[in-house]
């Protein structure tokens, strides 16, 4: 097999390192699969998924004997097992703890969940290697606790710039469903309650179609009846769903243009290789920022016929739920962008955080913000100190002092910035603060803030707000709320 210079590089820094639990982040698209295949094996090999569908997409890339461990397969000494952790966790008896020389965890962003902990605490392999697609995001789960480092890092910008994948043109498109009533179940939408919310949503994604697609399109859809129903309203379109015979004849057709249009339920995520795909729309909503990318991914192949992907998200009502859309493939968070302004984030790939900070700089963004960061920190567990940060949709943490602007970068995977515990930098910068910038307490300290804060904010206060805002109500502001403000506005004018 002709493995690219990255992947290459990927597995022979592997190769040569010692035992440990080691990260290895890798964008959809860039050939995660190819590159563990290829890594040497000197021993057993156990490859964890996620999702079911994905246990036996290795199979092809290996010249050994394959096992699987899945709901009725079981294997039987093979060389290279290939596990659901669902179904795995619950047969760790059948297995010694020393079976496996390497351990390979597709999809590791889900690793600090307990049933992974169960599965690394029982065997005692040489190597732990994690694989991840997924951007660094603040808001992610830590996986410190299970991987001691990132080996190796090629994210979906740098497979974009390098000439490997396709660049992006995204578009929104409000199809009017409510997700707002929709449960969550292990990670994402609840899928019978999910069908039903989509359920009169074909016209909308058809209509979509006509107006914003081009060329060769591949549509997500929620279920099998989705799909027929969408494929139904176009034209010459054909549904795939996981009955359907003859998949590589039809793939064929539309690579050839034969057919325009392919929708599918979950049968394109992964492993399926389409020589030519101009447009993607997701009509399948998800909180899974994999899944999301692998969508994506399937339209991320380079073409001569192909200038770039149209990307066409079908986005609507999702009350409190975490929807992924463009952005989230660079690990923007679109929760801070008020509902109004969510239009505007479309256009090229690159484009859309510059777009994200923009829409997000608004005075009802900053008074959230605080709101946002303390709710962010419990959940990470982060001591702040109470150091007014403001936190950017990249993830990075910014601080406006008098006469400069600090920034914290966003964590990595592992909670680290720069190899530094994310926890470890936050004290330093307190004890710079403590030290430093006593005379600015007032400004950096919220409980100092706090202190005068709830009482309405000065007509002082206001009127600058007003010459910058004249939209803005301030009739309701506290003193605090002002500061927020006021704080932005002046950061914004010492950067320009």
């Amino acid at each position: 097999m002709n493995l690219r210079d990255y992947q290459q590089e990927c597995i022979n820094k592997i190769n040569h390192i010692d035992k440990g639990n080691y990260l290895i982040q890798m964008a959809t698209g860039l050939g995660k699969t190819v590159t563990f295949a290829n890594i040497q094996r000197k021993g057993r090999v156990l490859l964890l998924s996620h999702r079911e569908e994905l246990v036996n997409q290795p199979r092809k890339y290996y010249d050994c004997t394959f096992g699987i461990e899945q709901g009725k397969n079981h294997s039987t000494n093979e060389e290279v097992v290939s596990a659901s952790v669902q179904s795995i966790v619950r047969r760790l008896n059948n297995f010694s703890p020393n079976d496996f020389d390497m351990i390979i965890c597709d999809e590791a962003h889900h690793a600090a969940a307990n049933t992974y902990k169960k599965i690394f605490q029982y065997f005692k392999p040489r190597l732990l290697l994690g694989f991840t697609a997924t951007p660094n995001r603040a808001d992610g789960v830590r996986l410190n606790d299970v991987f001691s480092e990132i080996i190796f890092k090629r994210d979906l910008r740098w497979g974009i710039k390098n000439g490997y994948l396709s660049d992006i043109f995204c578009r929104r498109v409000d199809i009017g469903y409510d997700l707002s009533k929709v449960h969550t179940r292990m990670g994402d939408y609840a899928p019978g309650e999910l069908e039903e919310a989509m359920s009169d949503t074909s016209d909308a994604i058809a209509e979509a179609y006509r107006k914003y697609a081009k060329g060769a399109t591949l549509i997500f859809a929620v279920s099998v009846k989705h799909a027929h129903d969408i494929a139904n309203k176009i034209g010459g379109a054909v549904a795939v769903t996981g009955d359907t015979p003859n998949r590589a004849e039809i793939i064929k057709d539309f690579s050839e243009r034969k057919i325009p249009c392919l929708v599918n339920c979950m049968v394109f995520t992964e492993g399926t290789d389409i020589p030519l795909v101009e447009t993607v729309i997701i009509a399948r909503p998800t909180q899974s920022d994999s899944l999301y990318a692998q969508m994506v991914g399937r339209g991320l192949r380079l073409h001569p016929d192909k200038d770039k992907l149209t990307l066409i998200d079908c986005v609507g009502i999702t009350g409190k739920a975490n929807l992924c859309t463009a952005p989230s493939l660079f690990g923007i968070d679109m929760s801070q962008v008020p509902k109004n302004q969510r239009n505007k984030i479309q256009g090229d790939l690159f484009d859309l955080s510059d777009k994200v900070t923009l829409a997000m700089d608004t005075p009802e963004s900053w008074i959230r913000n605080t709101e946002i960061i303390d709710l962010w920190a419990q959940e990470q567990q982060y001591n702040l100190h109470s150091i007014n940060f403001f936190k950017m949709p990249d993830g990075s943490l910014t601080l406006s002092l008098p006469n400069e602007i600090i920034t914290i970068p966003c964590p990595d995977p592992l909670g680290n910035v720069d190899g530094e515990p994310m926890q470890e930098v936050i004290d330093d910068l307190y004890a710079e603060l403590q030290r430093d910038y006593k005379s600015s307490r007032a400004i950096w300290d919220t409980n100092e803030i706090k202190k005068w804060g709830s009482d309405p904010a000065t007509d002082k206060q206001k009127n600058i707000i007003t010459r910058n805002f004249s939209d803005f109500d301030c009739t309701e502001l506290t003193k605090f709320q002002a500061s927020q403000i006021l704080n932005r506005i002046f950061s914004q004018q010492r950067r320009a």
